[in-house]
């Protein structure tokens, strides 16, 4: 698994290539937290575009970020997601709470735009 971190104005945005697994989620999960703190961005956006396989712990990433995220009053999107990401997710439920875009100019533009904030859960 490689994730590519990059800063569009105050928005994090994560680009999650390969396998998230029990033996990758833990380095996603503190590459996220360090670059958000670093950053101070407090928006995040998670591309799933190039995910080959997820399982339960990449479920526990999304959810624990989203948390994180309505802690801080920020904002989450999810793009761009491969058929099998999709699929979990969606099994997961994770839709119903995370705003799922097409891809990382749809994401941005709802976070720059009116985006609702994450609510606590």
């Amino acid at each position: 698994m490689e994730a590519i971190f990059r800063i569009y104005e105050d928005i994090l945005v994560v680009k999650v290539v390969g396998d998230v697994d029990h033996h990758t989620a833990s380095r996603l999960r503190e590459g996220i937290d360090e670059s958000m703190k670093r950053s101070g961005c407090i928006d995040l956006v998670m591309d799933f575009s190039n995910v080959e396989m997820m399982d339960s712990s990449g479920i526990g990433v999304v959810l624990g970020r989203y948390k994180k995220m309505s802690g801080n009053k920020g904002r989450m999107c999810i793009s761009g997601c491969s058929a099998l990401a999709e699929k979990v997710l969606e099994m997961a439920g994770v839709f119903s709470i995370v705003k799922k875009c097409e891809d990382e100019k749809s994401a941005i533009d709802f976070l720059k735009g009116q985006g609702q904030i994450c609510m606590e859960v």
